[in-house]
């Protein structure tokens, strides 16, 4: 599995780096066009996903670093060569979530609000992004056999991309961009409903995806561990239980109470 998509001698592209870009792009591109949908302006989007977005791949960096760093205190250098791999999603949901909080309190926005708008594509830029764990050939479960692979019918360019040193591993990668994309489409008909409300997308996401990673992890042969318990699954349990907590406070409101397709439904937007 060659990770290289282009090779300039001066520099190379990985696909890594190039499939993250596109799902980045992806992601702030759908979040524009659904928050414009309501009135809320392209660039105030696009400003507010790009600190997001420094701020999250900074987080997803220093938390694989974090639980790594017996490996990385090595050498240091290894720590900023990012296009190599290396970044947990978890670490980049929390300070890219923070990020957005902050940024909604410096100029009033709802927060819950823009949530929404964004959560729905990220599903769709996770399962894209998991890509480029494949051309890595990382993120993989436990090892298995191409025989059993075949039978799930999965197809041979991955099973071979999953062939390392001679082992078949599991492609546990292509598990979680499946569900992510299929929750992804799941969740754009959702939200179309006449009733749902504010925050139903992000508990929605909060739920599904912590529930995905908590089995994910199950399998995975490179989890971050922290005194003996996998420490993305502890996260994962805390995401779908603050989930399932929003979904007990939003289903007190009455039927026609903060809907989310409601044109009457204040953003308190002020630019």
């Amino acid at each position: 599995m060659n990770p290289v998509l282009i090779d300039l001698d001066f520099i190379q592209i990985k696909w890594y780096s190039a499939l993250i870009l596109l799902a980045c792009f992806v992601v702030l591109f759908l979040s524009q066009n659904e928050a414009q949908r309501f009135g809320v302006q392209r660039e105030f989007i696009f400003n507010m996903l790009f600190w997001s977005l420094i701020m999250g791949i900074i987080g997803a960096r220093l938390y694989y670093v974090l639980f790594n760093l017996d490996t990385y205190l090595k050498n240091p250098i290894e720590i900023l060569k990012i296009w190599n791999g290396g970044l947990a999603i978890h670490g980049g949901l929390i300070f890219g979530f923070l990020t957005i909080i902050i940024y909604c309190k410096k100029y009033k926005v709802r927060m819950l609000r823009m949530l929404d708008f964004i959560v729905v594509p990220l599903l769709l830029g996770q399962a894209i992004g998991r890509w480029g764990n494949f051309f890595n050939q990382e993120a993989h479960g436990i090892a298995t056999s191409a025989i059993k692979l075949q039978k799930l019918f999965i197809p041979d360019f991955i099973i071979e991309g999953m062939t390392i040193d001679g082992v078949v591993y599991t492609p546990t990668f292509l598990y979680e961009s499946i569900v992510c994309l299929i929750a992804f489409l799941i969740l754009l008909v959702v939200r179309r409903g006449k009733y749902i409300k504010v925050g139903t997308m992000t508990a929605s996401y909060l739920i599904i995806y912590g529930c995905l990673r908590f089995f994910i992890e199950m399998s995975r042969t490179d989890a971050l561990m922290l005194s003996g318990f996998r420490i993305t699954q502890i996260v994962s349990v805390i995401m779908v239980i603050f989930g399932l907590g929003m979904i007990m406070l939003i289903s007190k409101k009455g039927k026609f109470e903060d809907r989310y397709n409601d044109p009457e439904n204040d953003l308190n937007i002020r630019y």
